[in-house]
């Protein structure tokens, strides 16, 4: 045999193969149940007019949702209805102009006021602070720490002043660890 009639037996081999795959796998398709059965039910709607109702559509654009609006991820309850008052007053409300920034933090001066003493001819007091493992005694007007002024010395707190800032933090007397109340 030459290689011409090789060559259309094999063409026709794999055109019967071809043939053979695709009835078989549209059988395997259409014995599926409700695969075709359904396309065999189908009837379309029948509509008396197919145009689109644009005035419809406008109607629901400009509806608005009119109850509890809340955060669905809190268990919190939601928050009650404010009254059409206070919302024109809230509305008048509006700040306009620049924001200030907030306040500084409140004052931390890193020693602990433990204890005070008056000198008996000049009634000048001396107040003890701890500042670490340092031991700092100050009288009222010296600075310590090199950036805090002691203004005054009550019997159960110190007003202190830092210096470079003029702010004032009045700090509690503590009792020193390890020292028990009489």
């Amino acid at each position: 045999m030459s290689r011409r009639i090789q060559s259309y037996v094999l063409a026709g081999l794999l055109v019967i193969l071809a043939i053979v795959l695709l009835r078989s796998r549209h059988s395997e398709v259409a014995s599926i149940p409700g695969v075709f059965a359904a396309d065999a039910q189908y009837q379309p709607l029948d509509v008396q007019e197919p145009q689109l109702r644009v005035d419809l559509l406008q109607k629901i654009r400009k509806l608005e949702y009119a109850g509890v609006h809340r955060n669905i991820f809190l268990a919190a309850p939601p928050p009650l209805p404010v009254p059409a008052g206070q919302k024109a007053a809230k509305a008048a409300e509006v700040f306009v102009g620049p924001r200030l920034p907030p306040p500084p933090p409140p004052l931390q001066v890193p020693a602990e006021f433990f204890g005070y003493a008056s000198e008996r001819e000049s009634g000048r007091r001396l107040a003890f602070f701890t500042s670490g493992d340092d031991v700092l005694v100050v009288a009222e007007g010296d600075t310590f720490l090199n950036r805090f002024r002691l203004i005054h010395i009550g019997n159960d707190s110190a007003d202190v002043e830092e210096i470079s800032s003029g702010r004032h933090a009045m700090i509690p007397m503590v009792q020193p660890p390890g020292q028990s109340t009489p």
